[in-house]
């Protein structure tokens, strides 16, 4: 699956300066961020998903 998406100007910042501390391009630790999130347990991963939709819930309302 290919995704795309925007990352407003703060966070693709932070994701390109830690891409450059890493040695390694800001899609790849994107990349590497995801797979991590979706192979953790299962509680865990639920808390995480939780946490990210309360924190956007105004952001995905209005693009629905």
């Amino acid at each position: 699956m290919k995704l795309a998406f925007e990352l407003p100007p703060a966070q693709a910042e932070r994701l390109q300066r830690e891409a450059d501390r890493l040695g390694v391009a800001p899609d790849e630790l994107a990349k590497a961020a995801l797979t991590d999130l979706l192979t953790t347990r299962e509680p865990e991963f639920e808390a995480a998903a939780r946490r990210v939709l309360d924190r956007n819930r105004e952001l995905y309302r209005r693009l629905a």
